[in-house]
């Protein structure tokens, strides 16, 4: 299924005006290829770097893993997974990255 820029953008205006049960997968799966997310991460297993289900597995149990992601996948971060650099993302803004790390996090486990 191929999402046009609108009905991305429309679907995350519902997204982040809702409660976060709310997400619907589908579209900030979409965000995540928009941005570039899966050139180097895989839904479950290391590509360039680890795969998300890889990254849930590890943050599962931590309450305060949202933020820290969220402020990785804008900032950028490295040494965390190995010497990979992951680079900023900060066209994202900072409810999107809330969101995406919040995907992430309930990948399930590889």
């Amino acid at each position: 299924m191929r999402l046009t820029t609108v009905q991305i953008l429309a679907g995350l205006l519902l997204l982040l005006s809702g409660p976060a049960s709310a997400q619907d997968p589908v579209l900030v799966q979409a965000l995540a290829r928009k941005n570039g997310c899966m050139a180097c991460h895989g839904m479950v297993h290391k590509q360039v770097g680890p795969g998300f289900a890889q990254v849930a597995e590890r943050y599962r149990d931590d309450p305060t893993a949202p933020g820290r992601l969220a402020g990785r996948i804008r900032d950028g971060s490295v040494g965390t997974w190995g010497r990979v650099i992951m680079p900023r993302q900060s066209q994202l803004s900072e409810a999107q990255a809330k969101l995406l790390a919040q995907w992430v996090l309930v990948q399930p486990p590889p």
